[in-house]
């Protein structure tokens, strides 16, 4: 074995993050091994040595798993071994890919295989972070050509102050929790989830968040000296045809010019419009050379269109659609739209449609998370479901893929904090996008809220949500920010920004990063247009909708939840569950109970008011404490020769005797007329300290004759 190379990253809290290669994974192309406290990772990077043959994009595939082993637990499910991913490990794929893309060069087609594993975990530091930053390490210790290296920190501020890569305990405290990706001069990706925190918060997150990544890089930096890693492998994935670039640009680039400044709102008719200049300019190819030059002319192509909209909007201020680059598309928003769910909204901006739909549920209908380091339950829950159909695409749609879970995952976390705490509902909130052409992660945010509204979900505040755009030249000497992009303007643009938030404050972020040096400047700005946008977006939906609800729909689960003794847990389920499915059959409303702290937290839910009562009064009954002096409604369980043994309160018998029955003296109890099942009045007279049994008396409630 040869020596491994180890390098150390202290943080300011005196955790120590260690990079060790060359002794795990040598046949992979670049291996890391990292760890901090007892969470272990390890990354693998692997590159063809080619391109296949006609790819002119960068086929990268992040992949980030955790084995259960690390954790000391079994998998769930009958095979007992790893699945599919879990949506939290495809979130932290997501993360790295976000990250790492932008820094392979252009021209560079090899398929690249990035695998983080975790092998090991106590569960308190978190993993997601570390991912990025073993990936990028991987990277620079092995020849593929990457522009890096990057890092990745979770910040979070906690009591007021900035923490770097805080544990599980530690984030429960925070009121901000930000993951930043960043090499040694530029920002590259952003996201996080705020509690309503002010534009220059979350810029002072992020450029804590840069100070410590900058030390991170260093470190790879030293790696890559010491494994002799810094010149890469020479490559050659691309032909070029300079005279035939030459005509692309001569003759599409005046026309791609008009088309761009035309200002048509209408995206397939400027799809149309753009590709009838290559089409015209690939008709004049001679025939004998067209099947050769139609794939280096369309990739020509593409730059020629991507300069003739940039120019457009830095030198005219002309946007695609015709708008200023602060300009919001149109806005029309409907509730109540659909009969059937508790709730529903459309939310319409511009040529993006978001149909959403909220369903309220009882406890039964929490979402179980079965992760390594997650095992828990989900009382909010929100899918975003995006259909070719919604681009005009003619292909069929194949379940949810990787893009509809992290868009998903932002509007959630936009959401998520203004459901009140306690709220006894379980709340599913469901986005089908019906047209795209922008950001429908944000219609999502905005749809979802007027949804929640109409089913009169008592939100804390309500959200919107903005994308906003970035065109610059000149390292950002020249730029512009632009307001709700289109996805033409996201495609041909240098930056993905999306904030979301309530009135006073941001409540989730994502940022996606394609050109170097955008400087704070430029991303102070970005947001505070953004601030603009979403509280003009915000005041159109409450136009629509600006409270919730009184009333829930008629065909939605009433709900009440009642807090009883942690003592009475027992009573209430009874014997194998006796008490509660009793409790569920006589008054057909569905109970659920859950021991929180050294309380009870009983549910009730049922279609109808009476249903509810009725499970109420029994649980009631149950938890009520018998008081001396109190008189009950009791009911005759046995008739015995000294006396009647009645249930005045569920669960609870005591003794009517004989004497106490009535005034006058009865040789039997069935000279008083009692029977069993009858109910009667009675007065709970003494409890035995030792025995604990009870006293009743029915005479005491009766009218005393008069003594002759």
């Amino acid at each position: 074995m040869t020596n491994p190379i180890i390098k150390r990253i202290e943080l300011a809290d005196g955790r120590t993050i260690t990079l060790e290669t060359g002794k795990l994974a040598k046949q992979a192309d670049g291996a890391i091994e990292l760890r901090m406290g007892n969470t272990m990772l390890l990354a693998t990077v692997v590159a063809a040595k080619d391109a296949t043959p006609g790819v002119d994009f960068m086929p990268l595939q992040v992949e980030y798993r955790e084995k259960f082993a690390s954790f000391g637990r079994f998998p769930g499910g009958f095979m007992k071994r790893e699945g599919r991913p879990s949506d939290s490990e495809i979130l932290t794929s997501r993360l790295i890919d976000r990250a790492l893309r932008p820094l392979f060069p252009d021209d560079y087609h090899a398929d690249v295989f990035v695998n983080v594993t975790m092998y090991s975990s106590d569960g308190q530091d978190m993993p997601d972070a570390l991912a990025g930053l073993a990936a990028s390490a991987a990277l620079a210790v092995s020849d593929i050509p990457f522009n890096g290296p990057l890092s990745e920190v979770r910040v979070a501020r906690i009591d007021g102050e900035f923490v770097i890569n805080p544990t599980f305990a530690q984030l429960e405290k925070a009121d901000m929790d930000v993951v930043v990706g960043a090499t040694m001069d530029n920002i590259m990706m952003v996201e996080g989830e705020l509690s309503e925190v002010s534009e220059a918060e979350l810029l002072d997150a992020i450029k804590v968040a840069h100070e410590e990544i900058k030390k991170h890089c260093q470190i790879q930096i030293e790696l890559m000296e010491q494994c002799g890693t810094a010149i890469k492998r020479e490559y050659s994935h691309e032909e070029n045809d300079e005279e035939l670039c030459k005509q692309v640009w001569d003759i599409c680039y005046p026309k791609a010019l008009v088309v761009a400044g035309a200002q048509n709102p209408n995206k397939h008719e400027r799809i149309a419009s753009f590709k009838a200049i290559l089409d015209e300019f690939i008709e004049s190819i001679p025939e004998d050379e067209r099947d050769s030059k139609v794939s280096l002319a369309s990739r020509y192509y593409h730059e020629v269109e991507k300069e003739a909209v940039r120019r457009c909007i830095l030198d005219e201020g002309k946007r695609l659609d015709g708008r200023k680059v602060n300009e919001i598309r149109p806005i029309w928003s409907e509730v109540d739209y659909i009969p059937g769910p508790h709730g529903s909204a459309v939310f319409t901006r511009g040529e993006t449609q978001s149909l959403t739909t909220v369903t309220l549920g009882t406890k039964l209908d929490e979402k179980i998370v079965d992760d390594v380091l997650n095992h828990s339950t989900d009382r909010f829950l929100l899918h975003y479901n995006f259909p070719p159909f919604s681009t005009g695409e003619a292909r069929a749609h194949r379940g949810t893929g990787r893009r509809e879970i992290g868009h998903g995952n932002l509007a959630h976390r936009a959401l998520k904090q203004m459901i009140p705490t306690g709220y006894p509902y379980v709340v599913r909130v469901v986005s089908e996008i019906l047209e795209s052409n922008g950001s429908s992660s944000m219609a999502t945010v905005c749809a979802g809220t007027l949804a929640m509204l109409d089913a009169g979900v008592n939100m804390i505040k309500p959200v919107s949500g903005i994308a906003m755009g970035l065109i610059s030249e000149n390292k950002g000497q020249k730029f512009a920010v632009l307001s709700d992009i289109l996805g033409d303007e996201d495609h041909l643009g240098d930056m993905d920004f999306k904030v979301c938030g309530t009135e006073d404050g941001i409540t989730a972020v994502q940022m996606d990063i394609k050109v170097d040096g955008l400087s704070y400047e430029i991303l102070e700005k970005a947001l505070a247009q953004a601030k603009e946008g979403r509280h003009h977006i915000l005041g159109k939906m409450m136009e629509t909708i600006s409270e919730p609800r009184q009333d829930l729909k008629p065909h939605a689960p009433r709900i009440v939840v009642l807090e009883i003794p942690k003592e009475f847990i027992g009573a209430v389920i009874g014997p194998g569950g006796k008490i509660i499915q009793g409790i569920q059959e006589e008054s057909g409303a569905v109970v659920t109970i859950e021991e929180i702290g050294n309380k009870g937290r009983v549910e009730i839910s049922a279609s109808n008011k009476q249903s509810i009562d009725t499970a109420v009064n029994k649980i009631k009954g149950i938890v009520a404490v018998p008081e001396v002096g109190e008189v009950y409604d009791a009911t005759v369980r046995s008739v015995m020769p000294y006396g009647v043994f009645c249930e005045f309160l569920p669960g609870k018998d005591g003794l009517l005797h004989i004497s106490e029955i009535e005034w006058r003296r009865l040789e039997s109890v069935e000279d008083a007329g009692i029977k069993e099942g009858d109910v009667i009045q009675v007065k709970l007279m003494d409890v035995d300290p030792r025995s604990g049994k009870f006293k009743l008396s029915r005479k005491v409630l009766l009218p005393r004759p008069e003594q002759k």
